[in-house]
């Protein structure tokens, strides 16, 4: 069976899917406003299914996979929620000391998807470590509707410092060279920005179409940072020119790549709006750059 990609969707269904994601629209208000798309014995329930995530479909690292090595780590996060959880992956026999990725997650909390983005880091010889912001609720529940439901609920100033702790933990690791980056998707985009703007010993941050700070933030970042943009993304590019500015004038050192005609999304390979040139592309370059910033 053929893969669907987003070339199969009119744009403004996969608009409609993007505020229903981000919690603009319910589920029966998205179903609601599909059923105009709903065509050719496709139901607007089946449309949401088929543009939903398939974790299956999109693993590259097996969790058996002998070559690395993973565990959940409960960690202290005192000024945060408390106690957290977050899922490291390192290699398997590491020998010598190795640079850190704190993984930041979407709007669903650390589900399948996000832990195979830390193995894929772990097979490229990173520690690679990925808090779950929903764990003070109970942590990533199986279902991205509930996830999307308690993540609206989040104290997000607790969630900021559940994160600081995670990078905390991080580069305290014995396996860790002293260095550390962050990546992060949508709302860990958006994280690693502000991670940026708080964490004076981050060695380089990777955020994936993620909101950014308010511009007057932008002289209290200290890391190279490199975004990647999707080129169908109002939501999130509008906000774009602004901050860079504010970058330069802050003597950011920066990379910025906007993919053309790629969706919100676009690294997600568990979605129909995955583009797999423009993800290959980006995937390597944040490799070479957390290489680049992180090795000794």
């Amino acid at each position: 069976m053929r893969r669907m990609t987003a070339q199969d969707f009119d744009q403004e269904l996969l608009i409609l899917f993007d505020a229903y994601v981000h919690g603009t629209i319910d589920r029966r208000g998205f179903l609601e406003r599909a059923q105009k798309f709903a065509v050719g014995g496709m139901t607007a329930g089946a449309l949401l299914a088929a543009l939903s995530p398939n974790f299956a479909l999109g693993q590259q690292v097996a969790k058996d996979d002998r070559r690395i090595q993973t565990e959940m780590i409960d960690y202290a996060s005192p000024a945060g929620s408390g106690r957290m959880k977050g899922y490291l992956a390192r290699p398997a026999n590491v020998t010598g000391k190795l640079p850190g990725v704190l993984v930041i997650h979407e709007n669903r909390g650390l589900n399948p998807h996000i832990e195979d983005i830390a193995r894929r880091l772990a097979l490229d010889n990173f520690i690679a470590f990925a808090p779950d912001a929903l764990t003070p609720l109970g942590g990533y529940p199986g279902n991205e509707d509930k996830a999307r439901e308690l993540f609206a609920t989040l104290d997000q100033n607790k969630a900021r410092e559940d994160f600081i702790a995670g990078a905390n933990l991080l580069k305290a690791r014995p396996e860790l060279n002293g260095k550390y980056g962050a990546v992060g998707f949508c709302y860990g985009g958006g994280m690693v920005h502000i991670l940026s703007t708080r964490l004076p010993d981050l060695a380089a941050g990777v955020p994936f179409y993620g909101n950014v700070p308010a511009a007057s933030e932008a002289v209290k970042v200290k890391a190279p940072l490199q975004m990647h943009f999707a080129g169908i993304d109002e939501r999130i590019n509008a906000s774009w020119p602004g901050y860079e500015a504010a970058l330069k004038a802050a003597g950011v050192r920066y990379a910025a790549w906007q993919y053309p005609n790629t969706q919100h999304g676009f690294n997600n390979d568990t979605t129909p709006r995955f583009d797999a040139a423009a993800a290959k592309l980006a995937w390597d370059r944040t490799i070479a750059f957390f290489n680049q910033h992180l090795r000794a």
